[in-house]
């Protein structure tokens, strides 16, 4: 019968037969505070397994006992130096809690099948270019020197839950630039102080951050890089209800920690530092909600060029840099009016969306407010968006009052002669935008005529064959010029020709506005 070496310890050749068996081993002492893993508790040698035992098993392992499946299940172990498995093809399950790594793993370029690390302390992961065909979980784990999976190829999920990671030298936490994972990658409630790096990531399920913390440090300014992403259902920038996370020693991903209820203790996303998801790709939705994004000078929230069939974005509080959605295309926008930052630190250039959804009321004032804190300089495309999204939803009378404020706003940016033609357009006809108004104003016209012809008939054209001189009615034939109220036989004089020919352009003017606002109203209708 195949033997361990006979300079392995009694704890290792435990170890070797567990293996065989395809059983758990477990070291510890069923003392809570001696067997955190996190600890100060010194482990000796009875729960000490040297990290080449665990290579030799995982890569040469001897055959399991007849009809068994190999597996290495272990559980509260000291394992001492670097555990070496690049470039190595693991055939065995691998399940690993509660062990304190005294040395970093080195993965990179590894085949296995699932491999588990849950509640473990290891200086630093390296896994670059590791494939799976199962899951793999880093979850509750302390890595203080950061875990490296740049184009890793995981064959089912990513968990991460409640791990607690520091940077490498680099300033990353987690270096996952091409990274992919077939179905869901989970990190919720993790604490990062370093980058979270995913450019040109795939992810075939959802995205959770629910309830992380990330913090950039002083050598690397971003909380988050995920340029060029892809997440083939949702990614959830939220909070977590913090009902089951506490103290919880069994469950620690698949859903576990459901997202905010109201009135129910939760913990928000948190972010320290820039947060980069331009250029990426959501298929189902981008949830950004009960988020908190601390940004310092010059640093924003890029969401640029997303694409995504619904953007929530819906923070208690604005982020406190800029956010921009430069050319993102979105087909719901789910919003609150306090979740976006102002004064000009919005960035909306070429945004579209096919409707509005917003959480709370969001009054068409302060969607106006909203576009206009997005730029310094005079955007139209930004307000014919916002009318055309708010015609899809039959506001119309809220579309003209947008459009209206789009004139108001391009008034600004005009030369000196432009803006008083425009201020005489505005108070006139409201850039036709308010026919009422216009109305009002041929109204006054016409008792202002009225009032002049009263004091000044004219002489008639033909003594003999004068009608009846009606100033009100002569006045109202010049406002409406198209109209015939039998007041053609008079001749004023020369004051006279001039305040007609006012009242006739004047008239123009005013009802051919106010006709083309009753007109606008009626098809609305």
């Amino acid at each position: 019968m195949e033997q361990p070496p006979s300079d392995w310890t009694p704890a290792e050749q435990g170890l070797w037969e567990a293996f065989r068996s395809g059983v758990p081993y477990d070291l510890r002492a069923d003392d809570a505070a001696t067997d955190d893993p996190f600890g100060g508790h010194e482990w000796g040698a009875e729960r000490t397994v040297r990290a080449e035992v665990l290579a030799h098993l995982l890569l040469a392992g001897p055959e399991p006992h007849p009809g068994r499946v190999a597996s290495l299940q272990l559980t509260g172990a000291r394992i001492t130096g670097p555990l070496r498995l690049a470039g190595g093809a693991i055939g065995h399950y691998v399940e690993l809690h509660a062990c304190r790594f005294e040395r970093k793993v080195l993965m990179s370029e590894a085949g296995a099948g699932t491999l588990r690390l849950v509640d473990c302390a290891l200086p630093r992961l390296e896994a670059s270019r590791l494939v799976t065909e199962g899951d793999l979980h880093l979850a509750r784990c302390r890595i203080p020197g950061g875990v490296r999976l740049t184009d890793a190829r995981l064959g089912t999920d990513l968990l991460l839950n409640q791990s607690v990671v520091g940077p490498d030298k680099y300033g990353r936490a987690l270096s996952a630039d091409g990274l992919t994972v077939s179905q869901d990658f989970e990190a919720d409630r993790i604490e990062l102080t370093g980058e979270l790096s995913l450019r040109s990531a795939r992810i075939g399920g959802r995205l959770s951050l629910r309830g992380a913390q990330l913090r950039s440090v002083p050598n690397n300014p971003n909380a988050i890089n995920a340029a060029r992403i892809s997440v083939g259902h949702t990614l959830y920038l939220s909070s977590s209800d913090d009902g089951g996370w506490a103290g919880s020693t069994e469950v620690y991903g698949s859903g576990y920690g459901e997202p905010y209820s109201e009135g129910r203790p939760c913990t928000p996303f948190r972010a320290w530092g820039k947060v980069r998801l331009s250029d990426g790709r959501f298929d189902n939705a981008c949830l950004i909600a009960d988020a908190e994004f601390h940004l310092g000078a010059g640093q924003e929230l890029s969401l640029s060029r997303i694409q995504t069939p619904e953007l929530r974005f819906a923070c208690p509080t604005p982020p406190t840099g800029a956010v921009s959605l430069s050319r993102a295309r979105v087909g719901n926008l789910v919003d609150s009016p306090t979740s976006w930052p102002r004064h000009h630190r919005i960035g909306l250039t070429g945004f579209t969306y096919e409707s509005l959804r917003p959480t709370v009321p969001f009054p068409v004032e302060r969607r106006i407010a909203w576009l206009d804190g997005s730029s310094p300089e005079y955007r139209p495309e930004a307000y014919e968006q916002l009318a055309a999204a708010l015609r899809r939803d039959g506001a119309d009378e809220d579309a003209r009052t947008v459009l209206y404020a789009k004139q108001r706003r391009r008034r600004r940016s005009l030369p000196l002669p432009g803006r008083l033609w425009g201020r005489l357009q505005d108070i006139a006809i409201g850039y036709g935008y308010r026919p009422g108004r216009a109305a009002l104003w041929l109204v006054l016209a016409w008792a202002a005529g009225t009032w002049y012809f009263t004091g000044h008939p004219p002489a008639p054209l033909k003594a003999d064959e004068a009608p009846t001189w009606v100033p009100a009615l002569y006045a109202l034939s010049k406002v409406l010029p198209l109209v015939d109220l039998g007041q053609g036989g008079w001749n004023p004089g020369t004051a006279g020709q001039l305040v007609a020919a006012a009242l006739v352009l004047t008239g123009w003017v005013l009802a051919t506005t106010t006709v083309a606002g009753v007109t606008r109203l009626l098809q609305r209708n």
